[in-house]
């Protein structure tokens, strides 16, 4: 594990320290959780604009965020995207698949 300095305000202060104390948790494990988190999150965030625009299939968007493809469906319904399925992304998937053997 590596260790990072940063600059936080006041506010983000106060409300890591609250949350310690809600979580029972050191600030490191804490922040460490956070970030976790906010990671997790900015993959899945990232993945599924990207397939928005067209640009890669639900199986890579699941892939991307780390998501087994029935997560990425859940996730489109909590988003209220749409499900978009296409004849090149059937032949993208099955050249895919074949090659993850």
């Amino acid at each position: 594990m590596r260790t990072i300095s940063i600059r936080l305000p006041e506010q983000y202060v106060q409300e890591i320290e609250e949350a310690c104390k809600q979580e029972v948790l050191d600030k490191g494990t804490m922040l460490r959780k956070l970030i976790g988190d906010a990671l997790r999150e900015y993959h899945i965030r990232r993945a599924f604009d990207m397939y928005a625009q067209g640009k890669i299939s639900l199986w890579k968007a699941a892939r991307m965020a780390g998501l087994t493809y029935r997560g990425a469906l859940e996730e489109l319904k909590k988003k209220n995207m749409p499900f978009r399925y296409e004849k090149d992304d059937l032949a993208a998937d099955i050249k895919w698949a074949i090659n993850e053997k």
